[in-house]
């Protein structure tokens, strides 16, 4: 493999390790804070894309303020989720809560079919939903990169920095690391527990919505089910890193990005397999330690 060839893999292996990461962040914030799984994080991605695709196609925005509008919409969907499905249930057993996220994913899928159509629609420049100069490709000496590509790389790090800014800069910030070793104690020092909580559904899907715009911009086909694969290896992803930790999913998510596409690229006859590298990924890490790369083992009060 010439280094050129090499480099454009790197890169393309980095912007969809950035979309992994936006993805398990999701899945990582809202375990940190309530110890609970949100399948239904897979199916909000899902519903981000739509959001943006209608916008644009039906309410005629320009594709910016559709995507934006996207961002904020998905958000809300986010915070009402946990206040209808969640926050009942914050005192009930986990496998209750467990079950409720699972029922909570199979509503959002079959009401997407009712909603938005079974039959898959084209998320493309060719129907106006974002500028066609997004394809094109850059000349940087022997290296061609899609600018589509550049692109996904420089808002994943945008949104990724904003994200540490608000975690370890901010009052909310600071209230969402406390909520995430003690509820009772942080209601305590006047913190409004259920305010923060909402907030960091509303980041979690906010960033999946960001996640889902540029994972359709890369493929671009989106129907009910999109989410589902993306949402499965954003969480093995979190696992990776160690659920719980943002840091540790923005790690396993470039390692599941870059382990995908380098794999491939370095062994072409293994990309039939593509889908278990993920699943391979898991069970090592899952073998060697299983609190994943930067989780540490929580002992809980019995």
């Amino acid at each position: 493999m010439s280094l050129s060839s090499f480099l454009q893999h790197l890169v393309n292996a980095l912007s969809l390790g950035g979309i992994y990461a936006l993805i398990a962040i999701g899945y990582t914030m809202v375990y940190g804070i309530l110890r609970l799984i949100n399948f239904a994080h897979g199916d909000v991605f899902t519903y981000g894309i739509y959001f943006a695709f209608y916008g644009v196609s039906i309410f005629l925005m320009p594709w910016w303020i559709s995507f934006m509008f996207s961002i904020f919409l998905t958000a809300f969907l986010g915070a009402f989720i946990e206040k209808v499905a969640y926050r009942p249930l914050r005192n009930a057993p986990r496998i209750s809560a467990l079950i409720t996220a699972i029922g909570v994913s199979f509503f959002l899928e079959n009401f997407a079919i009712v909603a938005f159509g079974g039959r898959a629609k084209s998320f493309n420049p060719q129907t106006g939903i974002y500028p066609i100069s997004f394809l094109r490709m850059l000349q940087i000496g022997k290296v061609r990169l899609p600018i589509l590509t550049l692109i996904t790389l420089g808002i994943t790090a945008i949104a990724l920095f904003i994200l540490i800014w608000i975690v370890y800069r901010t009052k909310i910030g600071m209230a969402m690391r406390a909520i995430s070793k003690d509820i009772p104690t942080t209601r305590l020092m006047g913190v409004n527990a259920d305010r923060v909580i909402s907030f960091t559904f509303m980041i979690g899907s906010g960033l999946a919505a960001v996640g889902g715009i540029l994972w359709a911009m890369k493929y671009p086909q989106i129907y009910p089910f999109t989410g589902m694969i993306p949402g499965l290896k954003a969480f093995i992803a979190a696992v990776v890193g160690g659920i719980g930790s943002i840091q540790g999913a923005m790690i396993g998510g470039f390692i599941l990005g870059i382990s995908e596409i380098m794999i491939v690229a370095f062994i072409p006859s293994l990309a039939g397999y593509r889908d278990a590298f993920a699943y391979a990924i898991l069970l090592f890490v899952l073998l060697v330690k299983p609190t994943g790369i930067l989780g540490v083992e929580v002992s809980e009060k019995v």
